[in-house]
């Protein structure tokens, strides 16, 4: 955490405080994300009631009939975070994926945008290592960093009609796995049968901030039979735990 910029106090309304550590998708300025979020939750602050990590700052929700911005802030200013001991392990999750069609819906228009082959296009997405920035815009909605710097495209100008839950998309510089239906200007690459999100499953969401994840390739056939196992409860990924360093 060190050489980088102090961190930016910025008011979200009368009930919220953000915490901005950077400007960029950064394993290191997420790390910082993660760290004070670990911290506030062992301080355990009177008046702080929720906090939301994101990619590059964690916003604090507090109630103001208790906790004024002006001395959270400060009290920020003055807390250790950097020594705080991460909540839980992080997890390589294992993610299944299916890019045969009808999954791989956009990999033709991407393919010509970029310049790529399909195959290339494909292999790219399978042979890296993303980790799991945020939950947001929809409920469990996984963003996430890591996509290749080969399968920068940007944003559609128009959105497209709705990719299908599951779907993995690319845009920006950014991946994400969605989870319910709905139009996006991103670009599907494929889909999961795995459910990030369901309000019927413990845990809710299946992976935490800060964990990895890869993708291994999977068949129509395969992914119609996890989809059904995923509709059980099952969560139809492996995973396994960190060493940290």
């Amino acid at each position: 955490m060190k050489n980088l910029p102090a961190p930016r106090y910025l008011p979200a309304g009368e009930s919220a405080l953000v915490v901005e550590f950077g400007a960029t998708i950064d394993p290191k300025i997420h790390d910082c994300v993660l760290a004070l979020d670990a911290a506030l939750q062992q301080a355990n602050w009177e008046g702080v009631t929720e906090t939301v990590p994101t990619y590059r700052s964690l916003m604090i929700h507090f109630d103001p009939r208790r906790l004024a911005a002006e001395a959270l802030a400060d009290a920020l200013a003055g807390l250790d975070y950097a020594s705080a001991p991460a909540r839980t392990r992080r997890q390589l999750w294992r993610i299944p994926a299916c890019y045969d069609a009808p999954h791989g819906e956009d990999i033709a228009e991407i393919a010509e945008l970029l310049g790529l082959s399909p195959a290339r296009i494909i292999g790219l997405h399978l042979g890296a290592r993303y980790r799991v920035y945020m939950y947001g815009f929809a409920p469990g909605f996984t963003f996430l960093g890591g996509l290749p710097n080969e399968l920068t495209i940007p944003r559609r100008a128009v959105p497209r009609l709705p990719a299908p839950p599951g779907s993995l998309l690319i845009a920006g510089g950014q991946a994400l796995i969605s989870s319910c239906a709905m139009p996006t200007g991103w670009y599907g690459i494929g889909r999961t049968p795995v459910k990030m999100f369901d309000p019927r499953r413990e845990p809710v969401f299946l992976a935490g901030i800060g964990d990895e994840l890869c993708f291994e390739r999977i068949d129509p056939a395969a992914f119609e039979a996890m989809s059904t196992a995923a509709e059980a409860g099952e969560f139809c990924a492996r995973h396994e735990y960190l060493h940290e360093s």
